[in-house]
């Protein structure tokens, strides 16, 4: 009788160790696929962000050079140039605030 119980508990054991084994490995794929899409994912991101570099910097520039076209057109409205007041007019009318260069 003894010797059944050990027979059986082996055999439960070796039911239970394959199932086990596939669960591990399965496991262990999806990670390492996962992994590999991540590094994947990761590397093209950082090449559309190299894409983008030239038109973010021409962004830059442009609203530089936007902003020093506003503060000096502000300037000009505060020393009393009709034209100048006249644009400063409308952007506020359209919500846009024109600040003079600070110095």
């Amino acid at each position: 009788m003894i010797m059944a119980l050990g027979q059986q508990r082996n055999g439960a054991d070796n039911g239970l160790r394959l199932p086990a084994v596939l669960g591990v490995v399965s496991l262990f794929v999806l990670m390492v696929f996962q992994t590999g899409e991540a590094i994947h994912d990761r590397g093209a991101l950082a090449e559309v962000r190299r894409a983008q570099e030239p038109t973010v910097q021409e962004a830059v520039k442009l609203r530089q050079q936007l902003e020093a076209l506003a503060g000096q057109t502000a300037k000009l409205a505060a020393d009393g140039d009709e034209g100048a007041k006249g644009v400063v007019e409308q952007m506020k009318r359209q919500g846009v605030t024109l600040n003079p260069p600070k110095q």
